[in-house]
């Protein structure tokens, strides 16, 4: 199963394989307190994509955006193979520090990796 959570919720057995998929390691969490197995700041929105949708960008904007920046993106599709041989063996926890909005991008990353 993916699951999805903040890097501030509590920690669970449950939670598996933890990979934190921002491009910016998250104020105030140490590398020890986060426990993470990957840090994928490749497959995160790139930086660009990042500071548009601070500036206004829509949700569907963002939604196609990102979806072309992973389509494009040449370690997305060695990457989803690993995650997807990774759950087979345990849960897979996509991590981030942003507030879990509708539509934000491990909603959408999510979506792509059970298609």
């Amino acid at each position: 199963m993916i699951r999805i959570k903040r890097v501030y919720d509590a920690i669970e057995k449950e939670d598996g394989y933890r990979v934190l998929v921002d491009r910016l390691w998250p104020r105030g969490v140490t590398k020890q307190k986060a426990q993470l197995d990957a840090w994928e700041k490749e497959i995160a929105p790139s930086t660009q994509l990042r500071e548009d949708f601070h500036r206004g960008m829509s949700e569907e904007e963002f939604r196609n955006d990102y979806t072309k920046e992973l389509l494009h993106n040449d370690e997305f599709p060695i990457w989803k193979k690993q995650i997807l041989e990774q759950e087979k063996k345990s849960n897979v926890t996509l991590i981030t520090s942003i507030k879990l909005l509708p539509g934000n991008h491990l909603q959408i990353l999510k979506e792509f990796l059970e298609k």
